[in-house]
């Protein structure tokens, strides 16, 4: 067993589902054993019942097993009861979900007509004002009986009528009273959310599901894990909805939500599942889908050597110790791999899709901010001097051939390899690391040697945990060589590999394991992933998970029938314009709901304020309010202008 402190989930070695109580959601019961659920929100005007009766049905058709709409207001609350009956008269039972901000009476008269009804305990009772307040424990607990007076009618109504709710907390939009004793904390949301679940409880209602959503995956994590351990302190097993919160769109979307979500369905969490993406909500479907579906079988992996207690706390980030070899390890950020393996001859414009171009007429290379730090071209020779920078590793045999050794470093495939040669490299030598070798008295060959980094590959369905467990034997044995996380993927295709991807590395860099990524893939018939592609994946990866940032982050909320103007167009027109600034992040958000609390860390806010009117912020301060939609994108470039943040685009 893992040591109860720093418990979380069933086994940190062996695929397990985290056991949860069954909760009725209409005719789709979520938690139990049944199966992880798939579930969505419309994007149109809930005052539109037809538009949202067809997004709906989309949505349906595409795989959603339950279907969120927002309602604002009593109007539009009162117009679900037009929403269903038109479902049900067309054929579809999906259960439906009422997302509630601010507005009690909405909640309730919802609770009236839907299945469940979403509350987030940052602004069901609370208005958020920024502000740092002092509280007494008698003060304190006189806001928790004015907050239990605001709350109780809707438990009593979801209890009459059999509704479901959901006790959603977002990192961004925690009260000004959690903010001030607990801070912008993982610690913060989960007390938030258990405010209200002590609540429902003292009502003898338990038809709740729980989350505790963030745009940063590192926080959601830890978020969910430490709601576990407090949980069962108190003896609770709720079931949980899991996403990342304004995740964005296209690729980074993608790769944002599988760090988080993946990371925690890795460890058997997770009852339902929302890819939160700014697109039309059928193409977050089948992301969740693929996301979910890979566990099916997990339960038949290879056995993985178990371990008593972790000897990482899982519920902060920290950077696994270790020293710095040529770069590799220490405080570094993590570095990232480009195979070549399979090119027999390499040519300088090949290196152009990795982050290096190379100009002819000056005879230098210039490099990107997503340029590879290493190159693996294996048995090969390459026929040209490397850029400044970026390391050239070859198979050892191959290194030992040549003429100056100097120019590259070796890969040893075993520590065996590596104990037994007598040529080795001054600087630097790559051994690779499996579950078997990571037990074996041959480690100490190369354990603790300065000049060697480990690459860690693995087999194993469940790689992920023979990877971690592997780096806790490391951590355990106080082993401190720089590590290399080594996944490939076969038939896959190139959504699944980007999720399985960002999955298996994110789960690790989340909890400060790893020194660097190499990624290998191949599509179903059997053709390797492009390079740049490839590469984009490795550096999206890193930022995700908050241990590389190499380009412009943008938390971009997926629109709902709250939304003043057309997120898609919006986003893409900010990012066209700043997508050079690096490691700036702006949230795009399209209502108050979503901003400014929701922008949690961003540096610069887009926030819909009214029909055709933007309000900027500079982190959660307003610096314009009011401006017209066609001058926004302006104004907001010259906020970044007057912070000092910008730079010319090259």
């Amino acid at each position: 067993m893992i040591e109860s402190i720093k418990k979380y989930c069933n086994s940190l070695t062996q695929y397990s589902r985290y056991k949860t109580r069954e909760v009725f959601i209409g005719e789709v019961p979520l938690g139990g054993n049944n199966p992880i659920r798939i579930q969505s929100m419309t994007t149109t005007d809930t005052m539109n019942t037809i538009a949202t009766v067809e997004q709906s049905i989309r949505m349906i058709e595409a795989g959603c097993e339950y279907v969120r709409i927002t309602a604002p207001s009593i109007n539009e609350a009162q117009n679900l009861q037009n929403i269903k009956n038109e479902l049900r008269k067309r054929g579809y039972k999906t259960p439906l979900i009422a997302d509630i901000h601010f507005t009690p009476n909405a909640a309730e008269l919802a609770a009236r007509i839907v299945e469940k009804v979403r509350v987030n305990p940052g602004n069901y009772a609370d208005k958020k004002k920024f502000q740092k307040l002092e509280y007494t424990d008698s003060e304190y607990n006189t806001e928790i009986e004015r907050i239990r007076e605001k709350f109780s009618p809707l438990v009593k109504i979801c209890k009459e009528y059999g509704t479901a709710i959901r006790i959603g907390t977002n990192h961004g939009s925690l009260s000004d009273r959690i903010m001030s004793r607990y801070g912008d904390t993982p610690h913060g949301m989960v007390e938030s959310a258990l405010e209200f679940l002590r609540i429902c409880e003292d009502l003898n209602y338990y038809n709740i599901v729980l989350s505790m959503k963030s745009s940063n995956p590192q926080v959601m994590v830890h978020a969910y894990r430490l709601l576990i351990q407090q949980m069962e302190s108190e003896g609770m097993n709720y079931p949980f909805h899991l996403g990342v919160t304004e995740a964005g769109d296209g690729d980074d979307g993608r790769i944002k939500s599988a760090v988080g979500i993946g990371t925690l369905l890795e460890d058997g969490i997770g009852d339902t599942v929302r890819v939160s993406l700014t697109e039309e909500p059928e193409y977050e479907v089948p992301v969740a889908i693929s996301l979910v579906n890979r566990y099916n079988e997990r339960e038949n992996h290879a056995p993985i050597n178990s371990i008593n207690e972790s000897p990482k706390d899982p519920f902060v980030y920290l950077r696994r110790e270790s020293f710095d070899t040529a770069g590799i390890g220490g405080n570094t950020v993590p570095k990232v791999f480009a195979d070549f393996s399979e090119k027999e001859i390499l040519s300088q414009n090949d290196l152009k899709i990795v982050g290096y171009n190379y100009d002819p007429v000056t005879d230098k290379w210039n490099m990107s901010d997503q340029a590879c730090d290493l190159i693996y071209v294996a048995k090969h020779d390459l026929p040209f001097d490397a850029p400044t920078g970026l390391k050239v590793v070859y198979d050892f045999e191959n290194w030992n051939s040549l003429e100056d050794r100097t120019k590259g470093f070796p890969l040893f495939s075993t520590i065996e390899q590596y104990e037994n040669s007598t040529n080795k490299s001054f600087v630097l030598n790559f051994v690779e690391l499996d579950a078997q070798s990571i037990f074996s008295k041959q480690l100490l060959a190369a354990a603790n040697d300065e000049t060697v980094v480990f690459v860690l590959t693995t087999n194993n369905l469940h790689g992920m945990a023979e990877q971690r467990r592997i780096f806790l034997e490391l951590v355990e044995n106080e082993i401190k060589n720089p590590v290399i996380i080594k996944r490939s993927y076969d038939k896959v295709d190139e959504d699944e590999f980007r999720l399985y991807s960002s999955t298996d590395f994110g789960a690790l860099l989340i909890d400060g394991l790893g020194d660097g990524i190499w990624l290998t893939g191949k599509d179903k018939p059997g053709q390797s992933f492009d390079h740049s592609f490839i590469n984009r994946t490795c550096f999206g990866i890193l930022q995700a998970a908050r241990t590389r940032i190499s380009k412009t982050e943008y938390i971009a909320c997926p629109s709902c029938g709250r939304t003043l103007f057309d997120l898609v167009e919006v986003t893409n027109k900010i990012r066209k314009r700043t997508e050079h600034l690096k490691g700036v992040k702006i949230a795009i958000m399209g209502c108050i709901v979503n901003g400014p609390g929701e922008m949690a860390d961003a540096d610069f806010g887009y926030v819909g304020s009214g029909p055709g009117k933007i309000t900027l912020y500079r982190g959660k301060e307003i610096i314009r309010r009011n401006v017209n939609s066609d001058e926004a994108v302006e104004e907001l470039i010259e906020i970044i202008r007057e912070n000092g943040s910008w730079i010319q685009p090259a």
